[in-house]
């Protein structure tokens, strides 16, 4: 599924993001820039030590904030790890975090005049947030974005299961 703002793609798509073509895929780290389960470690493993040994440079990386590393032997040139909240039950900023963490990787994304980046469903899995709020604040905050960037020409979700990419479609076609 695509949506086209101005000049700007919006994809969803079933997948592996460590295969990722596009200039910069984005990783749901921990704050301590670790590795670790899911989505991070997966790109942890496939980029190789290279991507830690920068993360081990940068040290952490707050909750709502991103950081940039090389994508080591990703095809993606580079890594934007961002941390997303835990979800708590909704009443300790959990939305407003969640926003920021796709806000600010898309700041990097215009830091680095990239051209595509390519998100995992952040804070969705280990971190629990519900899937639907979590898809509706990750759509809504990229669609809001790009329509003052127009120089980022793709914006590609890859999701890991046929459930989260539902949820995804189902959000998608309700802002359609």
């Amino acid at each position: 599924m695509e949506m086209k703002i101005g000049g700007t793609v919006i994809a969803l798509a079933l997948g592996d993001i460590t295969r990722e073509e596009t200039d910069a895929i984005v990783n749901a780290a921990n704050s301590g820039l670790r590795g670790g389960g899911g989505v991070d470690g997966a790109i942890h493993r496939a980029g190789g030590p290279s991507i830690m040994e920068e993360c081990r440079v940068i040290g952490s990386c707050p909750t709502g904030q991103a950081v940039v590393t090389g994508g080591g032997n990703l095809t993606a040139r580079y890594v934007i790890h961002t941390v997303g909240p835990v979800y708590r039950g909704g009443s300790r900023g959990e939305a407003d975090l969640l926003k920021s963490a796709y806000l600010e990787s898309l700041k990097r994304v215009t830091d680095k005049r990239l051209k595509s980046v390519s998100f995992p469903a952040i804070s969705a899995g280990v971190y629990g947030y519900p899937l639907e709020e979590a898809a509706q604040i990750a759509l809504t905050t990229i669609i809001d974005y790009v329509k003052d960037h127009q120089e980022i020409e793709l914006v590609r979700f890859v999701l890991f299961s046929q459930n989260i990419y539902d949820v995804f479609l189902n959000e998608l076609k309700k802002m359609i």
